[in-house]
């Protein structure tokens, strides 16, 4: 038709809405051996540089299922007890039964969290220890 107008799309188009479980399952495509990220991004028409962010919200926890927080098992010891060689043990201090969280690290250091306002510090600090 004479006169009507021409669309030319060049790209990929901006601004799509990716819900979590989505983003969650580009990403976890990129675990496998031999994958190559922008392989997976080309499949999924996204751009590497925002699977890169997902992969790193994902490291960091701040991207996964909405819900209730996740919960490790806790095994409390007599102090006359040596504690077996796990990579993180997660207890409630006896002597602060009430509030806090104290982490012993295999090689016996250990982190104090006994107020909620330390929460958001604890991130970081699991991060620099998985490395």
């Amino acid at each position: 038709m004479p006169g009507a107008p021409i669309e030319i799309i060049t790209g990929r188009e901006r601004r799509r809405r990716w819900s979590v479980g989505e983003k969650l399952q580009i990403v976890a495509e990129t675990q496998d051996a031999g994958v190559r990220v922008t392989d997976v991004a080309a499949r999924h028409d996204v751009y590497p540089s925002l699977l890169f962010l997902w992969r790193r919200q994902v490291r960091e926890g701040r991207l996964g299922p909405a819900g209730s927080p996740e919960f490790v098992p806790v095994r409390l010891l007599a102090s006359s007890q040596e504690p077996t060689a796990q990579p993180v043990r997660l207890a409630v201090p006896a002597e602060s039964r009430a509030t806090g969280i104290e982490i012993t690290l295999p090689d016996g250091v250990r982190l104090h969290i006994r107020d909620a306002t330390q929460l958001p510090l604890l991130r970081p600090v699991i991060a620099a220890l998985r490395g």
